[in-house]
């Protein structure tokens, strides 16, 4: 995890993984069968981190607090959005996550067809804002205010008086991001709320 963090899932391979463990490269095969498990077990700790409160009592509340610990997680780890959905095998860790997202829809009320567009609707944004978030600080370390005000100087006022505006407000306010992903979180899962009380 410590090579994809620092230089991107590519960069882990079975000849760095072993030279980052002062191993031989072959000695690896006696605990994994290839690259493919090394990813697998990576996907899998980082999901045994994600916070899956048992017994609750209240789905949406257990929704949120998996989303928010999966989005902080994917901060720390940007790689593992995109390999999630990559991967053909699962691990225990992501089995048990797939069973407790189901079992808390199941358990609030929601139908198959419904818990299951549920989890993919969750799972779209959380991965989704993850990833954007991932590309936009892809090319430095330059924050939001400072690119807002590059894009100042760019923008003719006259021409783009909206994004100027927009641009404007995040160079003097100071943008938020942890308040962005909670307002689209709580649009969803109030909509979600809705719809399960309309179908009962």
């Amino acid at each position: 995890m410590e090579i994809a963090d620092e230089r991107g899932v590519g960069a882990v391979t079975m000849r760095e993984v072993s030279s980052r463990l002062h191993v031989e490269a072959m000695s690896l095969y006696n605990h994994v069968a290839n690259k493919d498990d090394i990813l697998d077990g990576m996907v899998d700790l980082v999901i045994d981190q994600f916070d899956l409160p048992e017994d609750t009592g209240n789905w949406r509340e257990a929704m949120h607090r998996r989303a928010v610990s999966a989005h902080r997680l994917f901060q720390l780890h940007p790689w593992v959005p995109s390999l999630l959905d990559s991967r053909k095998s699962s691990g225990p860790s992501r089995l048990h996550y797939f069973e407790w997202v189901l079992g808390t829809l199941f358990k609030a009320g929601f139908s198959i067809d419904g818990a299951g567009r549920a989890f993919s609707l969750l799972d779209s944004y959380i991965y989704g804002f993850s990833i954007q978030q991932s590309n936009a600080s892809a090319d430095g370390e330059a924050t939001a205010e400072e690119m807002a005000a590059a894009m100042l100087e760019s923008i003719p006022v006259d021409k783009y008086p909206n994004l100027y505006r927009m641009a404007m407000n995040s160079m003097q306010s100071g943008y938020d991001i942890e308040a962005d992903f909670a307002f689209g979180l709580k649009i969803i899962l109030d909509g979600l709320e809705r719809i399960l009380k309309e179908s009962h």
